[in-house]
């Protein structure tokens, strides 16, 4: 199982990766068969090819991703961070949910954010 230090350092490269606009750099902190349910209640997005498309179009789309609180571990497997992103005219508030796998990486991306966390 990874530690909560693995696991806050990789949400923080997240972070990073998005903010530099490296969509290679997110990708290749999920597992091959990762799933990405964004928001919860979307149908899954499942597996590498379908998540480097994700990610791609959200880089491209000029957004940016700031904290609201330090990255949260656990005595599992899963770490939470709390952010808001800040794309041109909108603004959205979410906390991202990662299940990791025994290698280290994340198997599941789950975000939580609603029709009532996007300001215009």
């Amino acid at each position: 199982m990874p530690s909560q230090e693995h696991m806050k350092a990789a949400l923080q490269a997240y972070v990073d990766g998005f903010n530099a606009g490296d969509p290679a750099a997110v990708v290749a902190l999920f597992a091959d068969d990762a799933t990405i349910e964004d928001p919860v209640g979307k149908p899954p997005i499942t597996g590498r090819e379908a998540i480097t498309e994700f990610y791609a179009g959200n880089v491209a789309s000029g957004a940016k991703l700031s904290l609201d609180t330090p990255v949260r571990g656990s005595h599992g497997n899963v770490a939470a961070m709390a952010f808001t992103v800040e794309m041109p005219n909108m603004r959205i508030r979410v906390i991202d949910v990662m299940t990791f796998d025994e290698d280290g990486l994340i198997s599941e991306m789950r975000a939580h954010w609603g029709s009532t966390d996007v300001e215009s």
